[in-house]
């Protein structure tokens, strides 16, 4: 049997990246595109997947790992589609509906963090692990839980970053959160320090760096500790512009180990190999996206088997 061939999405707020492929080092075709009005940026993505299927044949599958916030409970009518979202345009906008409707294959979706985390468990720095956390700090900060294996997800899905974290003695700064001003994301996130310091957190130098590096892992620190009590992670993994600052990991791990102040005292959490940063990097979406087309392929062969309909929640 020839090998599996998948379509992935990952659905940003300024870009769209679109390939075809079964793994990170087994793509045979990419395309990236800034994320425009809502039909036609689909409509690009359709046509990106129609070329393919032309030049080379169908495609098995399709997931997609899109911003947020989505609507993700099955069998509701809205599943798929985008609530309140300030990307202008987007709101209520159905993103996998129109991508299955014009492949007519199975379309599976989830959000771009939840996405990462399962393209980091299948291929990167979680590989081997079933419960662990992916967590992006780059504009904002959003995090995606991987649970016994599984994606967490109920009413909604994890939204990390709005947790509420002490501030740090002596900061003034009132944070960028446009909802709740100072929550995690509003003092942490890369929006937050260029605001904080006036320029994006990628040009800070000299003293300044080493300032904003000190807040950053004591404001990410004291975030985590929150992530390592209720989720009991194996690992947590950084991704996102702001996780490539140098020097950042090395006071973090020091800042955890502080927060968490000795309880519950295991060896794991001050390990080197306890707070790790992504190791996909731009791929890790779109990688997330093959393994979300890859569950949505095995659940229509299933339902094909045993004569049933199609799974709501799966396929769009």
């Amino acid at each position: 049997m020839s090998a599996p061939r998948f379509g992935a999405i990952e659905s940003g707020g300024t870009k769209f990246v679109c390939l075809v492929g079964s793994a990170p080092d087994r793509i045979e075709a990419e395309v990236r595109f800034p994320t425009g009005e809502p039909a036609p940026t689909l409509a690009r993505a359709v046509d990106f997947f129609r070329e393919r299927v032309a030049a080379a044949g169908p495609l098995d599958a399709v997931g997609i790992a899109s911003f947020g916030p989505l609507e993700l409970r099955p069998g509701h009518p809205k599943f798929g589609h985008l609530a309140a979202t300030p990307k202008p345009g987007w709101s209520g906008v159905d993103v996998a509906g129109p991508v299955a409707a014009a492949l007519g294959v199975p379309v599976a979706i989830d959000t771009d963090v939840n996405g990462a985390a399962l393209g980091e468990g299948r291929w990167g720095a979680a590989r081997g692990l079933d419960t662990y956390v992916y967590l992006t700090v780059g504009t904002g900060i959003g995090g995606g839980a991987v649970i016994g294996g599984k994606v967490v997800s109920g009413l909604i899905h994890t939204e990390m970053g709005h947790l509420a974290v002490p501030r740090i003695a002596g900061d003034a700064f009132p944070g960028s959160c446009p909802f709740h001003g100072d929550c995690w994301e509003g003092l942490a996130g890369g929006e937050a320090m260029g605001a904080r310091w006036g320029v994006p957190a990628e040009e800070l130098t000299g003293d300044a760096l080493r300032e904003a590096l000190r807040l950053e892992a004591a404001y990410l620190a004291v975030g985590l500790r929150n992530i390592v009590y209720t989720t009991a992670p194996q690992r947590i993994v950084i991704g996102g512009g702001v996780a490539e600052l140098p020097g950042l990991f090395p006071l973090l791990r020091t800042e955890l180990s502080a927060a968490l102040a000795g309880y519950p005292g295991l060896p794991e959490h001050t390990a080197e190999d306890f707070v790790v940063p992504a190791r996909l990097g731009r791929l890790a979406g779109p990688a997330g996206g093959l393994v979300l087309a890859a569950g949505a392929a095995t659940a229509a062969q299933r339902q094909t088997r045993s004569g049933a309909g199609p799974s709501e929640g799966t396929d769009a």
